[in-house]
């Protein structure tokens, strides 16, 4: 692709120029100008590497592209806004072509199908690095939304809200036996009171997370049993066995003060 290879060698400034002109309006203000001409002038470059058939330049513009993709997938780009800083390039060559020769067109297609396929991998990465920034970030939520407290001298307890699946019960599982260690309690109270409903996968959900830490050596009690879900509970057929459950958290934290052997009185004003 002698002609393109010319373009690029005597004419980069200008290509350049017309390159970042079209891709500046879809950053939207997310980087600098200067910022992405610098980073379309390293891409030129190993392009016009590509050209003179340098046998590294293929390599080193792939691994450019696709750190852009993650970086703009983690900036919160759209797949659009980070595709065109690749087809945009297309547009630009053929801006500075200034000839009607079919020889010259036909290494503009030439050179058009490669920047399809670079644009075509820059999307692909975009979206590998867009699912593990979701996975990353539903993660951080699980951790979140699955606190484990300290209400007492050697017992915790683990407040649930919302529901509970495979994935949050090895979380909850996890921190809770983590805590225990830290902590050395002795007791856990698994709070049930934020839970929408309960039902067979729920039950054994939490029936795991009871005998793992039970493994822990530690007793564990479920409060939050709202009517709804006793009646729910019973119409299932779920038993708990000997594990104990309360009402409220305030029941539970009760009955585990009186097992550790706590005496609380009231003392007159």
């Amino acid at each position: 692709m002698s002609h393109i290879t010319e373009l690029f060698t005597d004419r980069r400034d200008a290509v350049l120029d017309e390159w970042t002109a079209r891709v500046l309006p879809t950053v939207r203000g997310r980087i600098s100008e200067r910022e992405l001409r610098v980073e379309l002038s390293e891409l030129a470059g190993l392009v016009l590497g590509v050209l003179g058939k340098d046998a590294t330049a293929a390599g080193e513009l792939r691994a450019a592209l696709q750190e852009i993709s993650r970086s703009r997938a983690r900036q919160g780009f759209s797949p659009s806004e980070t595709a065109v800083s690749v087809f945009a390039l297309k547009e630009a060559v053929l801006a500075g072509i200034q000839s009607d020769d079919p020889a010259v067109l036909r290494e503009f297609v030439e050179f058009s199908r490669e920047i399809d396929d670079l644009g075509l991998m820059t999307f692909e990465t975009y979206a590998a690095a867009r699912e593990q920034v979701i996975v990353d970030q539903a993660e951080q939520l699980l951790e979140l939304s699955t606190p484990v407290v300290k209400l007492w001298e050697g017992i915790v307890a683990v407040p649930l809200v919302g529901t509970l699946d495979s994935a949050r019960t090895q979380v909850v599982m996890e921190a809770l036996l983590e805590t225990l260690v830290e902590t050395g309690s002795e007791f856990a109270v698994i709070d049930i009171t934020g839970v929408a409903a309960v039902d067979t996968e729920v039950a054994q959900h939490l029936l795991k997370t009871v005998v793992a830490a039970r493994l822990m050596g530690a007793e564990c009690v479920i409060s939050g049993i709202r009517p709804q879900i006793a009646a729910t509970i019973v119409a299932l057929g779920i038993e708990f066995g000997d594990i104990a459950t309360k009402a409220t958290l305030a029941d539970a934290l009760a009955y585990l003060l009186r097992r550790s052997g706590v005496v609380i009185t009231r003392t007159e004003s």
